[in-house]
């Protein structure tokens, strides 16, 4: 369900609808408008902010009933997320079928998902303002990593009961590797929010050069965070980086889980070199899509940059697994 509201986020976004909903109605927002009248006082209130005079001036009622429908999809998911956490939760814990050490970091798992959506309420802020069309990149990325976190934090933790002790590689350096490629992952993440949010693949839709150049021309006098071609030249360089980085690493992993025989580490090996050539196959196909934009239509581009994002997610997962199933060596005294 995680992966699926973070899947829904991602289609939101695309199809310019988070700033649809003007308001944070946390119980009573689950209802949508119900009548032509209540449309109309929805339609309104849109129509009060900048993204609207001067992005979607020609928005016709049902094209906003369109956008309007993915953001209060995503919300929805959200709240049922909550449901279908805190229904099991009270039920397992009055039957006490938790161990004591489960009971507090489940409830973490919960507190985590209520500040993920004040923090999508805080991002879509940004936006309803007298001059912004659209969030701010930051919030915006913000919200995304936040959603990783939560993804990651409940995945380690099913992975805490499903996988044996004895299934667990011991390799410090491995486990170092391991930890590298991840962080710098992680960075990758955050350039791709930062894309995402300054629309940055229209900026230099050529591949492999950056509009015809291979460094772009003024990158050392512009910002590395705010400046669409430097945040673009980047997001592409740490990707060609962590290809490597992966590739190298499916050899090792793969050496160490036979001479270990690990099976569930052997497994696993593949899984994050799949997915990063995907991931890489995907980014190039979206940056030369990106000339076939066109806005209130969910197209080739929209398509390639959400298998994109899916793709993301499971290359993520795959290396947390991976880092999962390896330890440090045991210091012995």
């Amino acid at each position: 369900m995680i992966i699926i509201q973070i899947i829904i986020g991602g289609i939101t976004r695309l199809t310019g609808s988070g700033l649809s909903i003007t308001e944070w109605k946390p119980i009573m927002g689950a209802i949508p408008p119900m009548n032509h009248d209540a449309w109309l006082a929805a339609f309104q209130e849109y129509q009060k902010y900048p993204q609207f005079k001067y992005l979607n001036a020609a928005f016709t009622l049902s094209d906003f009933k369109f956008i309007y429908f993915w953001e209060w999809f995503h919300r929805l998911w959200a709240r049922s997320l909550g449901v279908v956490f805190a229904i099991p939760f009270i039920y397992f814990l009055i039957k006490k079928y938790f161990s004591k050490d489960m009971v507090w970091p489940l409830v973490l798992l919960f507190i985590l998902g209520g500040l993920q959506g004040l923090v999508g309420w805080i991002m879509v802020q940004s936006g309803l303002t007298d001059t912004n069309i659209h969030v701010s990149y930051i919030r915006l990325t913000i919200h995304f990593i936040a959603a990783l976190i939560l993804l990651i934090y409940t995945f380690w933790f099913a992975l805490k009961l499903l996988i044996p002790e004895q299934k667990i590689t011991y390799d410090s350096t491995l486990k170092q590797s391991l930890l590298f490629i991840i962080v710098i992952f992680a960075i990758q993440l955050i350039y791709g929010g930062f894309m995402a949010g300054l629309k940055a693949a229209n900026f230099a839709p050529t591949w492999p050069s950056i509009n015809g150049q291979v460094i772009p021309s003024g990158i050392m006098q512009n910002s590395w965070v705010d400046h669409p071609i430097n945040v673009h030249f980047i997001h592409r360089g740490i990707a060609y980086l962590l290809f490597f980085l992966i590739l190298w690493s499916f050899f090792k992993v793969r050496k160490i889980a036979k001479a270990t025989n690990a099976n569930y580490l052997l497994n696993a090996a593949k899984w994050p070199l799949v997915f990063v050539v995907m991931q890489v196959l995907l980014g190039i196909l979206t940056v030369l899509s990106s000339l076939k934009i066109v806005r209130g239509h969910f197209g080739v581009f929209e398509t390639l940059a959400e298998l994109h994002q899916i793709t993301a997610l499971l290359l993520l997962l795959s290396l947390i697994y991976q880092y999962y199933l390896v330890r440090k060596n045991a210091i012995v005294i």
